[in-house]
């Protein structure tokens, strides 16, 4: 008997169970046999292609393209690439329009740089930064959520906190990151959102927060395992961003099997439980902060931060 042609053999593959999905879901490993005999397929989604024309062309080809959210210039669509009219969405689509300058440079390639953010640095410099970027309402989507306008279908929890300490709001909510499809366990990606304003990042974190934290782990962990059977606690990784995307506080809760991008690397992404620790071995009384000590991490080069901070104190142009 002839051997099949390469390509033959694909074609004669039957399958029969996934064995793993990863890389978000754009990966998956099937076991099947091909004549009886045990065969094992990976299949991979193919890079986007990069020329302008193809690209025009894939563009036109969208179908299905149905709205699943919408948050101030935040839109997110589930479509498909065209290869037939009854396939399945097979593509998420992220729009932000109007998009400003900001997101150009964030989606655009560059070099990053590590970065040590002196306790001075941070009062000099970073704090007046954040307080412009906060006062330009680039923060709107995120008190849409808080304060009910919008995503609402989307709220898995709103938690009243603790009981408050010296009238401090402690509320806060839970709900899917924009960028996850809602679907992909593998790819689970929720965000815990504080109510309160004052606390735009880790550097406004006290020792006194701590129970505040905890509190919020243990509520997370326990809504994420009722309201998704397939989890269990110990396969949930929650992180904080510094520099975060925008100033106000929250919390990542990702599946630990999901493939780390840049944005759970060291030098972006700070385990909760490490800064509860270090929150509660912390020298000093209740008022100890996250903005009395110094921090590395990662910035890139086309970011206004290292432009209006990072590069000029490098140069010799500011000083510490």
């Amino acid at each position: 008997m002839e051997a099949p042609a390469a390509a033959e053999l694909v074609r004669q593959f039957k399958l029969d169970r996934l064995l793993k999905q990863d890389q978000n879901g754009r990966r998956i490993d099937l076991l099947g046999t091909i004549n009886y005999i045990p065969a094992l397929l990976t299949a991979e989604r193919a890079a986007f292609p990069s020329d302008l024309p193809t690209l025009h062309a894939f563009h036109s080809t969208l179908a299905q393209i149905n709205n699943i959210g919408d948050n101030d210039i935040y839109h997110w669509y589930l479509a498909s690439s065209g290869i037939t009219d009854t396939a399945p969405p097979d593509l998420k689509l992220n729009l932000i329009y109007p998009c400003t300058d900001k997101h150009i440079k964030k989606y655009s390639p560059q070099t990053v740089r590590m970065v040590t953010e002196t306790p001075e640095i941070y009062k000099n410099y970073v704090r007046p930064y954040m307080q412009r970027m906060r006062d330009e309402g680039r923060l709107n989507w995120v008190f849409n959520i808080i304060e009910g306008r919008a995503e609402q279908e989307d709220v898995l929890l709103r938690d009243p906190g603790k009981g408050s300490q010296d009238g401090e709001d402690e509320r806060f909510l839970l709900t899917p990151d924009l960028n996850w499809d809602k679907k992909t366990l593998t790819s689970f990606h929720l965000l815990a959102l504080v109510e309160r304003r004052d606390i735009w990042s880790i550097r406004d974190l006290k020792k006194r927060h701590v129970e505040w934290l905890k509190h919020m782990r243990e509520k997370v962990l326990g809504a994420v395992v009722r309201l998704y059977g397939e989890l269990e606690r110990d396969m949930l990784k929650l992180y904080v961003h510094y520099q975060p995307t925008y100033y106000h506080f929250h919390i990542h809760v990702v599946h630990v099997m999901t493939e780390a991008t840049s944005t759970q690397a060291t030098g972006k992404a700070f385990g909760l439980e490490n800064l509860i620790s270090q929150l509660e071995t912390m020298a000093g009384g209740p008022e100890a902060s996250m903005a009395d000590v110094s921090l590395t991490h990662f910035l890139g080069t086309a970011s206004d931060l290292w432009n209006e901070v990072y590069l000029p104190l490098k140069e010799g142009k500011k000083k510490t």
